[in-house]
């Protein structure tokens, strides 16, 4: 029996670079029936407003969510700015995607978790790299057993310093801003992903901060992972390469030994290298943001959401969000990271700049209030 298709009313809260990337993919699936914007900023949302033919425009969230035609939301604020509206979102039981994490707060998130499982609504959490064609042809040979029982994981995240400098600029609310929290959380998202079933024991990690830490954030966080069947893991992520580094955003490399085989994954971009006179601009270029130095050099296809030709972006965050229209519209499965699965991470990279801080393993679980004590 074909399952009842149910129209989209969808929010979006915040009209930056995210947002409005899903609001245009949102004008063009058949079955969103109303759009709804929010954003503090009014220039952004009356922008996004016109290009995307939306119904309607406010700067007050609670505006937007109290509408009507509303059954979905998709949270793309600032990474500080996530718990008011989500908790709203699901107050009204609304559906929800959140751009990662939930909250950089662990209390917050714990908060954002209970009330999203208390409600029933469905939530998945903003992890792009899932969508993609090469992670998706892992996880099925992981899931049919092609390479045993997993042992050893190695992985590494490479990425210039643009999104730093960018991110941390937009708040003064900068302690929980590092990289494992704000970007390294995406290659734990797919190293914890294709290690499914696995869980983690304890944690040692140590971080450096020589050139971002005038900007109040850490450079670099390396870890080393033991999990309840003695698997180990390192994890390791360096956001403070060169802005004129040629990778647009994240190169990532993941090695996966198991008792009968070994995936061994490069994913740097390396492979597609555009060298001109002509600049290429900033990789991640929020609203505002300027990079400090041309770049010249560019790993195309290294930016996660995907690529533009024709006026039109082509890649995993299309995948992504029409998946979740999808998911929403016609209840298909799909493979997106569960709000249970986002808290999770949020407090294993918490967890990871813990055992820095200390400078000593730390045993997991953790507590949202312990990791908060400290941290902050």
């Amino acid at each position: 029996m074909t399952k009842q298709k149910r129209e989209i009313g969808l929010a979006i809260i915040g009209c930056g670079t995210i947002g409005r990337i899903r609001g245009e993919l949102a004008r063009d699936y058949p079955g969103v029936g109303w759009i709804g914007l929010c954003d503090l900023k009014s220039d952004l949302g009356s922008a996004l407003l016109a290009d995307t033919q939306a119904d309607f425009f406010t700067t007050d969230y609670r505006e937007l969510l109290a509408r009507p035609e509303v059954n979905a939301v998709i949270i793309a604020t600032d990474e500080n700015l996530h718990t008011d509206p989500t908790l709203l979102a699901v107050e009204h039981g609304h559906d929800l995607f959140i751009e990662k994490p939930l909250a950089t707060d662990a209390r917050q998130s714990a908060q954002i978790l209970a009330a999203i499982e208390a409600a029933g609504v469905d939530a998945v959490v903003g992890y792009t790299q899932r969508f993609r064609r090469r992670f998706l042809a892992i996880k099925e040979r992981l899931v049919t057993n092609q390479i045993g029982d997993v042992t050893t994981v190695v992985t590494r995240a490479f990425m210039n310093r643009m999104v730093p400098i960018a991110t941390v600029s937009r708040t003064q609310d900068r302690a929980n801003l590092t990289p494992m929290v704000v970007s390294g959380t995406h290659s734990l998202d797919m190293s914890m992903w294709l290690m499914e079933g696995k869980q983690p024991v304890s944690v040692f990690a140590q971080s450096c901060d020589r050139v971002l830490g005038k900007h109040g954030t850490k450079d670099a966080t390396f870890a080393i992972v033991t999990m309840d069947d003695g698997t180990i893991w390192s994890m390791s992520i360096s956001w403070a390469l060169p802005e004129v580094w040629p990778g647009a955003v994240y190169g990532l490399e993941i090695g996966i030994v198991g008792t009968k085989g070994v995936i061994d994954v490069e994913d740097t971009h390396r492979d597609l290298v555009l060298a001109s006179d002509v600049a290429q601009g900033a990789g991640y270029s929020p609203d505002g943001f300027a990079p400090g130095a041309p770049r010249h050099v560019d790993f195309l296809t290294s930016y996660p959401p995907g690529d533009m030709q024709g006026g039109q972006l082509w890649g995993p965050m299309r995948e992504e969000t029409n998946s979740w229209f999808q998911r929403l519209y016609a209840g298909q499965a799909t493979p997106h990271a569960t709000a249970a699965e986002g808290h999770s991470n949020l407090m294993l990279t918490m967890a990871m700049d813990l055992s820095a801080r200390r400078n000593a393993p730390v045993s997991l679980p953790v507590s949202a209030q312990e990791l908060m004590d400290e941290l902050r």
